[in-house]
């Protein structure tokens, strides 16, 4: 016979008399409740659906609690965007960064200008820049005499404050979405220790022209607990912004950096990120031994060359779909969601038009052409019949790092289970962090450890869970927690109680 600790025995049996008459039970389990009281959030402040995978929610519903009430969901909105472009574009699906050169190339120069043209790519990193770049110089080009074109243009200027949500503009994640979004504009400083000499060693990727950084930082005694806090660093100098060739940007470290650190990186959100695409293509072209007679300036491609019958000499393809949202997922990356998000209405509008139509106007991704489509794609696939918005989330730019956000438990769920039926639920599993073992499940203290697939989210007064669990029994579990209240930073222990509750069913 199963015995049930006493902590768990009433909740169960309770669920287990509502479940024999056909209907779920409201009463939150008590380890839930008890966490809830703990933190100070009452359970009005809480919406939960779990309920059994590719089963009929009504049949098989374990909890429902406040389920239909519109929330805050935070980066949990991030399953919406994913799924559908997963199915939208396809798993296999690559963002291209095409290169067009306007100008004769002989004796290894350049005579005229190359125009790189950005169209969301999330990956578009150091190392892919580099190798960018490198294809310019297969080309047989090594000299340009003049200009390096970048074109940025083809999403919408998208108002950001970098600071708004966290108070951590330098943080890389909080980078603005952009056409061309070179290695989320950040720099990684790695500070290698030398103990013999006293020094840690200072390298930073990728190389920005016009910046002078130290080459070594002075090593203290103190314990690597604040590390950062220690070096004392100066990003604000004057000088950001300015054209290259004028006085050089030089970072400062008035701190030192403690022997008892091993190497650390920090990535660091570049302070000009208006300036930042120039100084990284100027400093990468130059580190890899090419040289530029004119400058690195924004503007459009030229539509006589876009048109041309040559086109781009060639275009540097992303990583698959598939692995850039397991990147979005596991880590909760808010820009590469936003460009991904943004993509979505480029690629409807870069559609070529039905024979007979007037030529359109160059194609863009925006934020309101980008909610219509996710909006239709819902109503089509996950539209409840009878209720006047049909159960449609409210999206302001696709990551959940919104205040205007609004969706409901029982809409997450019926999307989560959309997914499982689906051909694409492979794909999306995979991109959800697994309970205490990596993304942003990582802690050590999850009970159902790797039992659960779930999607974070947390803002001020949000935090939230969801994706599916594994159960004791055999039977697999969607699961959405939602919880919008001033304390809900408290509210994790509660949502990890709900997750072991029902891994133990």
């Amino acid at each position: 016979m199963l015995c049930l600790p006493r902590s768990l025995a009433l909740p169960v049996l309770a669920l287990a008399a509502a479940l024999t008459h056909g209907i779920a039970a409201a009463e939150l389990p008590t380890p839930v409740a008890q966490a809830l009281a703990r933190a100070k959030i009452p359970a009005s402040a809480l919406g939960i659906v779990v309920e059994e995978a590719g089963a009929s929610p009504r049949a098989k519903s374990l909890l429902r609690h406040r389920a239909e009430a519109p929330m805050n969901p935070a980066s949990v909105m991030k399953l919406v965007t994913t799924t559908a472009a997963l199915e939208l574009l396809g798993p296999n699906w690559k963002w291209r960064t095409p290169v067009y050169v306007d100008g004769v190339i002989r004796e290894g120069t350049l005579q005229g200008d190359l125009y790189i043209e950005g169209r969301g790519d999330p990956k578009l990193v150091a190392e892919r820049l580099w190798l960018l770049l490198r294809r310019v110089q297969g080309l047989g080009i090594s000299r340009i005499n003049g200009d390096i074109v970048l074109d940025d243009g083809l999403f919408e200027a998208v108002p950001h404050d970098p600071g708004e949500f966290d108070g951590e503009p330098l943080r890389p994640y909080n980078a603005a979405p952009n056409a061309l979004l070179l290695n989320f504009k950040s720099v990684l400083m790695t500070f290698t220790p030398d103990r013999a000499t006293g020094v840690a060693r200072l390298h930073v990727e990728p190389p920005l022209a016009g910046v002078a950084w130290p080459a070594t930082v002075p090593l203290s005694q103190e314990r690597c607990g604040d590390w950062r806090g220690g070096l004392q660093a100066n990003f604000a100098q004057t000088g950001f912004g300015r054209a290259e060739g004028s006085t050089p940007v030089q970072p400062r470290f008035g701190g030192r950096y403690p022997a008892a650190c091993e190497e650390k990186i920090w990535p660091l959100a570049w302070p000009d990120p208006e300036g930042y695409n120039a100084r990284a293509i100027a400093g990468m072209w130059q580190a890899i031994g090419g040289t530029l007679r004119g400058q690195v300036r924004a503007g459009r491609v030229p539509e006589a060359l876009r048109d041309s019958s040559r086109g781009p000499v060639f275009a540097l393809e992303s990583p698959p779909l598939a692995e850039v949202v397991r990147d979005i997922n596991k880590y909760s990356n808010n820009v590469m969601t936003q460009q991904l998000f943004l993509t979505l209405s480029l690629e409807q509008a870069a559609a070529p038009p039905e024979s007979g139509t007037a030529s359109a106007p160059p194609p863009q991704g925006t934020l309101a052409a980008s909610r219509a489509l996710l909006q239709d794609w819902w109503r089509e696939r996950l539209a409840v019949k009878g209720q006047m918005d049909e159960g449609a989330p409210r999206i302001s730019n696709g990551s959940g790092l919104s205040r205007e956000d609004r969706v409901s438990p029982a809409a997450l769920a019926r999307l989560l289970q959309y997914a499982w039926d689906g051909p694409l639920m492979p794909e999306l599993l995979t991109s959800l962090p697994i309970s205490g073992q990596d993304g942003t499940l990582r802690p050590e203290r999850w009970r159902a450890r790797g039992s659960a697939h779930l999607k974070t989210g947390s803002l001020r007064d949000v935090n939230s869970l969801a994706g599916v669990v594994d159960a004791q029994s055999g039977r697999r579990y969607v699961l959405v927690a939602i919880v919008n209240h001033p304390n809900a930073a408290a509210a994790r222990p509660a949502l990890e109680a709900l997750v072991d509750w029902v891994a133990r069913q």
